[in-house]
């Protein structure tokens, strides 16, 4: 079955990020065509890339570069700061293209202007990184869709997410074939 990582894109004490990236493992769930799962970025620890490490620190990176691997396709849910995706999410990126390379991606965001802006920035990360990124997005506002500090969003934005669980499990099964090819040359 077709596996689909959800990646948490902060690792602020106190985010709203792992609410959300719970509540689409829950839809996503409730889907019969694939499997989603939580990867929470916070779980890893990953040091900044280029700092010095320790071991600790470089079995993280291994951890988490063997863990993204295991996917088919992954959906990012992002907080934007400062009109971008958090650095914590563009620092793991960093760590990765063969895991990602060839696979589908979606991203589902939220802001004061839905994360419109760190949709566009991540769209140009994953673009580098050799990822498909869908076109649909799944977008929910600060104002609208947390009530007293927790996600609950609205009928509308919450049905956003469901074409982007479409086109990314289907985009996924569909780079199966270039991964098999790329393997063999």
């Amino acid at each position: 079955m077709t596996k689909i990582a959800v990646v948490t894109g902060s690792t602020r004490d106190g985010r709203k990020n792992r609410q959300v990236a719970e509540w689409v493992v829950a839809q996503g769930r409730e889907r019969e065509d694939a499997e989603f799962e939580l990867v929470d970025i916070a779980d890893y620890r990953l040091p900044l890339l280029g700092e010095p490490g320790n071991e600790q620190a470089f079995a993280s990176v291994k951890e988490f570069s063997a863990r993204m691997d295991e996917f088919d396709g992954f959906i990012f849910v992002t907080p934007e700061y400062n009109h971008s995706v958090s650095p914590a999410l563009s620092n793991a990126l960093t760590y990765l293209k063969p895991e990602l390379a060839d696979k589908a991606a979606g991203i589902v965001s939220y802001g004061s202007a839905f994360g419109a802006r760190a949709v566009e920035h991540l769209r140009g990360i994953l673009s580098e990184l050799q990822v498909a990124h869908v076109q649909k997005t799944g977008m929910f506002s600060l104002f609208v869709d947390f009530k007293d500090g927790e996600f609950a969003p609205s009928e509308l934005q919450a049905s956003s997410v469901l074409p982007v669980f479409d086109q990314v499990v289907r985009w996924a099964r569909a780079l199966e074939t270039v991964r098999s090819e790329a393997a063999v040359t």
